[in-house]
């Protein structure tokens, strides 16, 4: 039986700008980056977990047509595609404050709910991504 999850894919529509702001802004650190010759394998992970991993994935061949990719690459730019990533944090609105310090823009303010505190913001691309603190 399956036992984990360990990889997710999201899609890109520029891997480095991904890295910039995955790593650069979000503090995820670089889990695989390998030239595969038909696509670029890039993986990023929470710092110290890398047993779970979020592949940036470009639209492209070989796993779809260019007609595809073109399609997906729109879909992807109006937020479309169904994309998200949920992160947990210690201090949802400090972590908040740092993300808006370093130019994130955010969908949704740090918001109490049922199950504690948390918002929302767009990748570059259009991905949607929420954190939250946990009610303890």
């Amino acid at each position: 039986m399956l036992t984990s999850i360990t990889h997710s894919q999201i899609y890109v529509l520029d891997q480095d700008e991904a890295l910039d702001f995955y790593v650069g802004k979000l503090g995820l650190e670089v889990g695989a980056d390998i030239d595969l010759g038909f696509m670029r394998w890039l993986t990023v992970c929470v710092p110290g977990h890398p047993e779970r991993q979020i592949l940036l994935e470009k639209p492209g061949p070989p796993s779809m047509s260019e007609e595809t990719a073109a399609q997906v690459r729109e879909l992807v730019t109006k937020g479309a595609t169904g994309g998200s990533l949920f992160f947990s944090t210690n201090d949802c609105r400090k972590t908040y404050e740092t993300l808006v310090g370093l130019g994130v823009e955010f969908t949704e303010e740090p918001t109490e709910r049922p199950y504690g505190t948390d918002c929302g913001l767009r990748d570059p691309f259009g991905n949607s991504i929420r954190f939250s603190e946990p009610k303890s």
